[in-house]
């Protein structure tokens, strides 16, 4: 454990601030103390997908009534260059979750929610997630059910956000319209790219022109609209990425995530990897899909999130500050704080044997706590992320913990240039970001 710092010894300013506010307060080595429990998130995971995509390490499995393959595309096809096609993508993808698999899924994820109650009974819900697999593919009414359940017994979330993710390819005008009166107000579409080809090479299941008339359709009806994109894709150049932003910006959605393709273990693209962007095009191509983002407005608010003033992601910025989420479903995680402990559960990944366990009123799920010497790292891997950083109290109030626990690593980061060093803040460089692996893992705790 790091020892109290000596403010005569270059101490930095900050740090002999946090000191003073805890004179009077004695920690013992285990003891996590929280004047108030952190801010409180809901995670709701539907596990079903029209397709297995080959890039994909997500709990998602092919759904019962789904014709198309697992393997997106044909092996030997990932080396070829892909060519632009003007054939639209099969529709009907909705009907691949037979109604009654859906209805026995939706009265799991309630008896998983009560049996979460206790833990967390007189507090306040900050924010709702539903992600997947492809949640689209359920019906609204049943998600107006799961709202409804949820705000019987949580309220509705203080930031009032409620968001789902849709696939442009189980867009229909209809299912969008039942969403946003059921009570979902975000809407997170899973577009990745607007190029036929690249989507192929990707193995999703909708061409362009649906995911463009998908984000037509979600910004006429929702508050706030988030379309993920993916750059560094096979045989992508510069140009290829770049359209894909841009006409992601012309189509006034309020949130941007922009992820680089990674070779995720245990996909099929980890096993046959694809030919993708050597690292120089690699930078060409963030700076430019980046800068895009910026020049139109968007804040660069987190490590891959682009929103407009006033519309970032609540839900993910809870995350990211390092506050509690439950979650419920199959294969879901939750952080969950206690006044001595932080918890972190995580939920058995088989959709089936989770509805039979619930079905059974057992408790499908690992629990592990958070151990003292964990906090500083599980902290700082979040909150880095966040380009604007984080108040410093937030340790404290978020971990139970006096910041001194950070003292050893702030110095390091700051020695290196990877910290700032303005007061109340703990906040990345730009160094700091580029090189934001670095940065985290100083605070990774040593092997004893």
């Amino acid at each position: 454990m790091s020892q109290p710092v000596d403010p005569s010894n270059n101490a930095p300013a900050f740090m002999a601030t946090s000191a003073n506010n805890l004179v009077g307060r004695v920690f013992m080595p285990s003891e996590l103390r929280f004047a108030a429990m952190p801010p409180l998130a809901l995670y709701i995971h539907l596990p079903w997908c029209v397709r297995k995509c080959p890039y994909c390490d997500f709990n998602s499995h092919l759904a019962p009534e789904s014709k198309l393959r697992e393997v997106a595309v044909p092996v030997h096809s990932l080396n070829a260059k892909p060519v632009e096609s003007t054939e639209p993508a099969e529709q009907g993808y909705a009907a691949s979750l037979p109604l009654d698999l859906q209805r026995r899924y939706l009265n799991a994820l309630i008896a998983d929610l009560d049996q979460q109650l206790p833990k967390i009974w007189g507090r306040k819900l900050y924010s709702i997630f539903i992600g997947g697999g492809t949640p689209s593919l359920f019906e609204p009414s049943l998600i107006d059910e799961l709202i409804a359940a949820v705000r019987a017994r949580l309220g509705m979330p203080q930031t009032g956000e409620i968001t789902m993710e849709a696939n442009p390819g189980t867009f229909e005008q209809a299912r969008f319209e039942g969403y946003r009166k059921a009570g979902v107000n975000r809407l997170s579409i899973g577009v990745q790219s607007f190029s036929d080809s690249h989507l192929k090479a990707l193995g999703r299941v909708h061409n362009g022109g649906q995911a463009i008339d998908a984000v037509r359709s979600a910004v006429a009806l929702f508050d706030e609209v988030n379309i993920d994109l993916m750059y560094a894709l096979p045989h992508q150049s510069v140009d290829q990425a770049l359209a894909d932003v841009k006409q992601a910006l012309s189509l006034n959605t309020t949130h941007l995530s922009l992820y680089q393709l990674t070779m995720e273990p245990n996909t099929l693209f980890a096993a046959k990897p694809p030919p993708l962007p050597d690292d120089d095009t690699l930078v060409d191509i963030e700076e430019a899909v980046q800068g895009a983002a910026r020049n139109a407005g968007f804040e660069h608010y987190e490590i891959s999130a682009f929103a407009k003033p006033g519309h970032r992601s609540q839900h993910n910025l809870n995350y990211w500050g390092f506050g509690d989420y439950l979650g419920i479903g199959a294969g879901a995680h939750a952080k969950i704080s206690y006044p001595n402990r932080i918890e972190r559960e995580t939920r058995h990944r088989n959709p089936m044997a989770y509805m039979d366990e619930m079905e059974g009123a057992a408790q499908p799920l690992e629990v592990s706590t958070v151990a003292v010497r964990d906090l500083p790292f599980e902290f700082m891997l979040n909150a880095m992320r966040l380009l604007d950083g984080v108040p410093e109290a937030w340790f404290e109030e978020r971990c139970g913990r006096p910041l001194i626990d950070l003292q050893k690593g702030l110095n390091l980061a700051l020695k290196k240039g990877l910290l700032d060093s303005r007061p109340g803040t703990l906040k990345p460089t730009e160094t700091g970001l580029r090189f934001l692996n670095d940065l985290q893992m100083i605070f990774l705790p040593k092997s004893v």
